[in-house]
């Protein structure tokens, strides 16, 4: 196998394949990446048994081929190189590295092609389609509320399911829950609600450019992703998801509106004299809301904001976080908060309404 490609080309894909790549794996040839080159085209496919990412980029191949190449020492030559063409040409149990505009070259043992893994792959037909934008959407507004507590592990991914028509994605620690709804344009099969590892989420995120279709597929243990040149595929996480239409309060008594930016911004600057507990109080009065710290060795930090309320005097207790993750997702200028009781769940949507929303658990008020 010999060819030539733009070195920035190749070093993008190979980072992708780079965070594929576990870097706990036990078998060597998992911690390579998987090339071959034919008609115009160099193939690049990196897994670690779970998720998997496959591309194309073009290439002048001189001679087909195929092999696998150690993925982390691969990409450090590459940022090493300057830009400019790079000639990669493997023979017997190694494959050499050379760039086109200086007299050096390195050279990487490799692994034969037949001992990668196979991945995992469904049919044509079993894909339908999304705007790239809308999936982006889902996963920004999910993904970051999901458990990482292990013991949970059917709390370790996002909730995905058809419901009547709709797609929902859900997110839950137990503390906080993340919901968002989108009704596509198209008829989307059928399936079974499944939770899908962040993992591949946050890929999809990155790589996707939010233009044109994403083509989706889900299967009894597995999804499949596919936008422009890039395949991606991961095994689901097995187990029951909460019932989280259960958390969902029906009617709230209370609401605040609020400016996002000017919350968001609060809620930075108190929660720097935060400590362990990530705990700031929220104190409400007649349009009027107080964000606070509790006082420690370190000090103590309040900031007053004018909002729209007409309720009663009351306090929260809150994680910090659990508030300033949703705020950073939330695109509208005004936010509205959903209350009953200080120690309820507290529903926190844009204003106006769109088709997400989170809620917050209280902490106890100390």
């Amino acid at each position: 196998m010999k060819f030539t490609v733009d070195r920035d080309t190749l070093m993008k894909e190979i980072a992708i394949a780079s965070e594929i790549i576990s870097s706990k794996n036990t078998l060597s040839v998992l911690s390579n990446v998987l090339l071959w080159a034919e008609d115009g085209n160099l193939g690049i496919r990196a897994t670690d048994l779970k998720v998997s990412f496959e591309t194309q980029i073009p290439v002048e191949v001189e001679t087909a081929g195929r092999t696998t190449v150690y993925c982390d020492k691969l990409l450090g030559i590459l940022r090493s190189l300057p830009q400019g063409g790079v000639v990669l040409e493997h023979a017997h149990d190694h494959v050499t590295i050379t760039p086109t505009a200086r007299k050096a070259d390195f050279r990487l043992r490799s692994i034969p092609a037949h001992k990668y893994p196979e991945i995992q792959l469904t049919s044509t037909e079993s894909y339908w389609e999304l705007p790239q934008s809308e999936f982006i959407e889902m996963i920004t507004h999910t993904a970051f509320a999901v458990s990482d507590d292990e013991t949970r592990y059917f709390m370790n991914g996002v909730y995905f399911e058809q419901l009547e028509g709709d797609l929902v994605m859900v997110a839950t620690d137990g503390r906080r829950l993340s919901y968002i709804k989108k009704t596509p344009d198209g008829n989307v099969p059928e399936f079974n609600g499944v939770i899908v590892p962040p993992k591949i989420l946050n890929l999809v995120r990155k790589l996707a450019s939010g233009e044109g279709a994403i083509a989706i597929a889900v299967t009894e243990k597995h999804l499949f992703v596919e936008f422009e040149n890039q395949k991606l595929s991961s095994a689901l996480i097995e187990g029951q998801f909460p019932n989280y239409r259960r958390v969902i309060p029906e009617t709230q008594e209370y609401t605040l509106t609020a400016d996002r930016a000017q919350l968001a911004e609060a809620l930075k600057r108190v929660s720097l004299l935060v400590e362990k507990s990530r705990r700031i109080y929220l104190t409400l009065a007649e349009d009027q809301l107080t964000l606070s710290s509790d006082e420690s060795e370190i000090g103590t930090a309040s900031e007053q904001l004018v909002c729209e309320y007409s309720g009663p005097e009351m306090k929260i207790a809150l994680n910090f976080l659990y508030l300033s993750e949703p705020l950073r997702v939330i695109e509208s200028d005004s936010i509205v908060l959903r209350f009953s009781e200080p120690n309820k769940a507290l529903l926190l949507v844009p204003n106006p309404e769109q088709d997400y929303f989170h809620i917050v658990m209280p902490m106890q008020l100390d």
